[in-house]
């Protein structure tokens, strides 16, 4: 009777549990049991570290059942965990609370998936996931823009390196397209088109045509993984573009000397003005000549151009070879040279001299007179030679000019008379002064020298 009893009261027991609803796992014997957190968050997720700065990094989580402490752990996807304990931020009311906890992050923060779980005790803790992403500073090294010192137009290069502050240091960055901007004097800075890639080396290097003084300087405009940068300027100085020269109407004359006579050397030194060639005045013109069967040309004297750009320079006949005059350039102009002349240059005849006979040169002109400047004069003469009488004489003579309050006659030009004797020559009209044809002598027959004549030339 006592046993059926007990049987009894152990299966009213059985139903009673079942009635009163499932087995907990705390009554199964474990240690885990509902949780007391109801919600975790991180604010702000992602976690966006640029550069050098912190960020500060809320943890947030929400309670019921009146929890009394909160730990916190965080810990990276690959990494060590760190615990803290949540700090009571606000009662929500009916036993929920809301706990708080700051971190700050910075650039040794892994850039990663990272996991937030909040436990109250030894309750069911509640977890989420969070990420931070690392944005690197970057900046430029050995920016250079060269040459210096450009003519407009002419190309100016700016080159440098790249690099990035990563999780190991500062390191160059390969494959970044760069950019280049440029800012006058004065004035502000604008992009110029075109870019061009770091090579492995994070170096590159931007062209560009200088138009204006001013200061060059390269552009990173960054990427996910990295921050934009604008580098140090370096300024580069325009200068005008040069003008060009030239020099026209060169000569060495006469055409053939005896050693030790004088040659004169003369040209038109030209620039290239706003309406054209005009005559370049107050310039130094180097006279350069090279002997026959040698390649060096040798500086030998150097003269100054007139007002009208006109040089004449009176050298020595030392061997026989070719002349040219040289103008080296002044501030803003180009050099330039001449075209070649030869001359021959005889040895001295030996003493004695031959019997020769008489020569004159008569009815010397020049006309008109006076003439405009500019304009072209016009010479006749006649030279005879004394061959049993006077008759006319092909040959050679050399027409010359000395200028009013001069006394130095220089050479002009040869002309040839014919085979009546007749003279005939034209050249344009510089300045007032006196003219004379010069028959040197041959073998046969003595040199003559005519009458001078004189033309007054007005401007």
């Amino acid at each position: 009777m006592v046993k059926r009893i007990r049987v009894a009261v152990v299966a009213a027991l059985g139903i009673a549990t079942l009635v009163a609803g499932p087995v907990t796992a705390a009554s199964a014997g474990t240690n885990i049991v509902d949780p007391a957190v109801s919600s975790v968050s991180v604010n702000p997720n992602p976690i966006v570290v640029k550069g050098s700065e912190t960020v500060k990094v809320v943890f947030t989580a929400e309670t019921k059942d009146n929890a009394s402490k909160v730990t916190g752990v965080i810990k990276p996807e690959l990494g060590v965990e760190t615990s803290f304990e949540l700090a009571k931020d606000a009662d929500l009311g009916s036993g929920k609370a809301r706990w708080k906890y700051s971190k700050d992050f910075n650039r040794q923060s892994a850039p990663i998936k990272w996991t937030f779980r909040a436990v109250v005790g030894n309750t069911t803790p509640v977890s989420t996931e969070f990420s931070v992403k690392q944005v690197y500073e970057t900046d430029f090294d050995d920016i250079a823009a060269a040459p210096s010192v450009v003519d407009e137009g002419e190309w100016v290069t700016l080159s440098g390196v790249l690099r990035q502050n990563g999780a190991d240091g500062w390191a160059v960055v390969p494959n970044a397209r760069v950019h280049l901007a440029f800012r006058p004097l004065g004035g502000s800075y604008s992009r110029l088109p075109g870019s061009v890639e770091t090579n492995g080396q994070g170096k590159f290097w931007l062209k560009a045509r200088a138009s204006k003084s001013g200061h060059w300087r390269a552009e990173y405009d960054g990427s996910p993984t990295r921050l934009g940068a604008k580098s140090e300027t370096d300024r580069v100085d325009v200068r005008a573009k040069a003008r060009s020269s030239r020099i026209v109407g060169f000569g060495a004359g006469p055409g053939w000397v005896t050693e030790g006579d004088r040659l004169s050397v003369r040209g038109l030194l030209q620039l290239d003005a706003q309406h054209g060639w005009e005559g370049y005045r107050g310039q130094k013109v180097a006279i350069l000549f090279r002997a026959d069967g040698s390649s060096r040309w040798d500086q030998v004297d150097s003269g100054w151009t007139n007002r009208d750009g006109r040089f004449d320079v009176d050298v020595t006949a030392r061997r026989s070879g070719h002349w040219r005059a040289e103008f080296r350039g002044a501030d803003g102009v180009k050099g330039s040279s001449s075209d070649t002349d030869h001359v021959t240059v005889r040895k001295p005849e030996p003493a004695p001299e031959p019997e020769r006979a008489a020569s004159r040169v008569i009815g010397f002109n020049a006309s008109p007179e006076p003439v405009r400047y500019r304009k072209y004069l016009t010479f006749t003469g006649k030279l005879q030679v004394d061959d049993g009488g006077w008759e006319g004489y092909r040959a050679k003579v050399s027409l010359y000019f000395k200028a009013t309050g001069s006394k130095k006659w220089r050479y002009v030009k040869v002309t040839t008379a014919n085979g009546s004797g007749k003279l005939y020559a034209k050249t344009l009209a510089y300045g007032s002064g006196y003219w004379k044809f010069v028959f040197k002598g041959d073998d046969d027959f003595y040199g003559d020298s005519s009458r001078s004549d004189y033309v007054k030339v007005r401007r």
